[in-house]
């Protein structure tokens, strides 16, 4: 059981390493050439991916139909966040706009392990994968008739990858992302082994653990998307970091699935928190200290949450070998609780003029 761990944590991270190569080339793209290609490109990767895992039997196949997956994620994502960026400009409808588009997120989140494990159960392993195909072929060809994906040449050039890369409220706001997403990526591949072998969990059982958490991030990042301008998305991030490091705490005391509701409840609700403050944040950080064109930003946001799913799907079977379920929770705790008080750096950043006059 412990060497299924390495092996399902490889296999989950392998998108998120392929999307994190990927975001930095598809960003600069997004800017020269506009969303719509990008985003509709996204669709047909994830349907031909997606074909793959239905009927692919085999650990390599399924690697490298998840590894695919990820440039299909990269495309979709960065050039979905962008456009609504760029069609948004007003701080409490951005944050509104890009609460929809994390609940629907969410819904495919709440989904896919609770659906996916009864599929799996009772229909065979190709029903998931081929209801999933089906869907994103539906929505390709939504994107192809409502959007009419066109090339849109460069009015004026935004700020480079290694620009916003050096600007330190933005790395705050990625880092965010980053920790607060780091202790969910590290459930999905242990959580469910570890299920097994302390509650003895069935399948379906195992996918519809993660039901408590979907549905409280729909609510979350909802809920969230308009509270968080009232009250400060700074603070809306710092409340939703202390949250997760406390629902990631109580997680290894659960021996039965009821246990489990309320803390991946919680986690779920205060990732929701997270993303819904700091999303928009990335956004507003652009528009006051940079030229307003969001796709490289976004880019870094994905690659952010990307790295999350990559270092803790890798290696948290590693750190379960060493110091088990218990201590992994655990030491995402600590982090996330260490990071928190950080998030009020971002209460008032400066405007790229006052960091002008500063420098001066």
């Amino acid at each position: 059981m412990e060497d299924e761990n390495v092996a399902v944590g490889l296999l989950f991270a392998s998108k998120a390493v392929v999307q994190l190569i990927i975001n930095p080339i598809v960003g600069p793209i997004t800017n020269r050439i506009g969303y719509s290609i990008p985003f509709f490109i996204g669709f047909i990767i994830t349907f031909s991916s997606t074909i793959s895992f239905a009927f692919g039997n085999s650990y390599e196949v399924l690697f490298v139909a998840r590894a695919i997956q990820g440039l299909g994620s990269s495309c979709s994502s960065v050039s979905g966040l962008g456009m609504l960026a760029s069609l948004y400009n007003d701080d409490r409808e951005r944050g509104y706009a890009m609460a929809i588009a994390l609940g629907g997120l969410a819904i495919g989140v709440l989904i896919g392990p609770t659906c996916g494990g009864v599929l799996y159960e009772f229909c065979g392993k190709e029903t998931p994968f081929i209801i999933l195909a089906a869907v994103a072929f539906v929505a390709g060809v939504m994107v192809l008739f409502v959007m009419q994906p066109k090339m849109k040449q460069e009015d004026k050039k935004g700020s480079s990858l290694k620009e916003l890369l050096t600007d330190p409220y933005i790395i705050i706001a990625a880092v965010s992302m980053f920790i607060g997403s780091m202790g969910f990526g590290m459930l999905e591949p242990t959580l469910p082994l570890h299920m097994i072998q302390v509650m003895g969990s069935s399948n379906w059982q195992q996918g519809i653990a993660f039901l408590p958490g979907s549905l409280s991030y729909l609510i979350g990042t909802y809920f969230f998307g308009a509270l968080a301008h009232k009250i400060g998305r700074w603070l809306s991030a710092m409340i939703g970091s202390i949250i997760i490091g406390v629902s990631l705490f109580f997680i290894p005391f659960a021996t039965q699935l009821e246990h489990l509701i309320v803390p991946i409840a919680a986690l779920g609700f205060a990732i929701g928190m997270m993303h819904s403050s700091m999303i928009p944040m990335m956004a507003h950080l652009v528009d006051i200290r940079h030229v307003p064109i969001y796709g490289s930003v976004y880019a870094i946001a994905d690659a952010a949450f990307c790295l999350a799913f990559a270092i803790g799907p890798s290696f948290s079977g590693l750190v379960m070998k060493l110091i088990g379920f218990r201590g992994l929770m655990w030491m995402m705790t600590t982090i996330n609780l260490l990071y928190s008080p950080i998030h009020i750096f971002l209460r008032n950043p400066p405007t790229k003029a006052e960091t002008q006059v500063c420098k001066f």
